[in-house]
């Protein structure tokens, strides 16, 4: 018997993960893109709340002579610039208190569309981005937990080394040898009889006396 305990399964040591740079970079890089898209998104849903003040306004025939109006057809015609002369407005006739031409601009209803198209295709980006940053960072987390766990499986490998014997017995078929885990021998509070001489005979019993 061989009290030398193996050391092979001790000498894996776990590598600790490496930083990986293109991960690091991709989850940068997407960070980036997403927070572009939300600034872009933003803009989006002012310009698509300028576009329906506008067209409700110019309906409505309001006062262009007020702030808030000239405030909103101002915008509105830097946000109709790509779009101006599409389609010729449809004029429905002059309100009674202002004398303003009322206007039907089927154009700004176009650029409403326009807009939001633009805006359901950067939320979709959004979306995809998010996700492959969760991703990314779902991997560096499964990393770190499998070298983690690793670690603690080699620490509690190494403290039950004592427990562990190489036994070496000889068979029909050659030498074999195995590895069990034997436990610490436990003091007994009576102590064991010696063993008898072989071919000793035991004692008989004692007879009680009467």
């Amino acid at each position: 018997m061989s009290n030398n305990p193996p050391t092979s399964q001790y000498q894996n040591q776990p590598t600790e993960p490496d930083p990986n740079y293109a991960r690091s970079t991709g989850r940068v890089t997407a960070m980036i893109a997403r927070f572009i898209g939300y600034v872009v998104y933003v803009y989006i849903l002012f310009v698509e709340v300028i576009l329906a003040i506008g067209f409700f306004l110019l309906l409505f025939g309001a006062n262009p002579s007020s702030g808030f109006v000239e405030w909103a057809y101002r915008n509105l015609d830097r946000a109709m610039k790509p779009f101006r002369g599409i389609f010729t407005p449809i004029e429905l006739g002059t309100t009674t208190g202002n004398q303003v031409e009322s206007v039907f601009d089927t154009s700004v209803l176009f650029a409403m569309i326009i807009y939001g198209i633009i805006g359901l295709l950067v939320h979709a980006g959004i979306q995809w981005l998010t996700r492959k940053v969760r991703k990314i960072d779902r991997e560096e987390y499964n990393e770190e937990a499998a070298y983690e766990a690793e670690r603690i499986r080699q620490n509690m490998l190494r403290s039950g080394m004592a427990s562990t014997t190489s036994v070496t017995t000889e068979s029909p078929l050659g030498m074999t040898t195995t590895t069990a885990n034997i436990p610490a021998a436990v003091p007994s509070a009576v102590p064991a009889p010696p063993p008898s001489a072989p071919g000793s005979v035991p004692p008989p019993p004692s007879v009680p006396q009467g």
